[in-house]
């Protein structure tokens, strides 16, 4: 019985917008996941006053954030790119970050899934969702699968200034 509690516990966690508390959390995400995902080492200066941007931005993006015990343990940005297509917003999920700890409970899928319903299937503003990943961040690609996304439709190609 106290196994299963602690079970329940480990996966008892909550999804809400992000807010300016908690910037330090997402600048801290985002520079150990660049890093990680694909070795690059962020200048922290210009991530902390990106991620403030969108915070008091909210045209440009919205982070989501997962918490457990009081603890923000995930987050993900939102960015809104308009489809002629459809005539609607596609959301796009950037700068996904799960701390090593709190991997593999569940809390991508159940931020997807929140997303999914309250962005998209109920506002008729939003068409769907995209992402890109990394080819060589294998990990990620299963986790996107699992949750329904197909990699398969689309290439992203990109030119950055230096």
């Amino acid at each position: 019985m106290c196994s299963e509690l602690a079970k329940l516990r480990k996966r008892m966690f909550q999804i809400r917008m992000a807010t300016e508390e908690d910037h330090a959390s997402i600048v801290d995400f985002q520079i150990k996941m660049a890093l990680e995902t694909e070795g690059l080492a962020l200048d922290e200066e210009t991530v902390s006053l990106g991620v403030m941007h969108v915070l008091r931005n909210p045209q440009k993006g919205k982070y989501l954030v997962a918490v457990s015990d009081g603890k923000v343990v995930a987050s993900l940005m939102l960015t809104p790119e308009w489809s002629d297509w459809r005539n609607r917003c596609v959301l796009w999920f950037q700068s996904v970050y799960v701390l090593p700890e709190a991997r593999k409970k569940g809390i991508f899928k159940k931020m997807y899934a929140h997303v999914k319903q309250h962005m998209v299937l109920n506002d008729e503003q939003n068409a769907g969702l995209r992402l890109y990943v990394d080819a060589g961040n294998k990990k990620a690609i299963e986790v996107y699968k699992n949750v329904g996304m197909d990699g398969e439709h689309y290439r992203v190609f990109e030119w950055m200034k230096p």
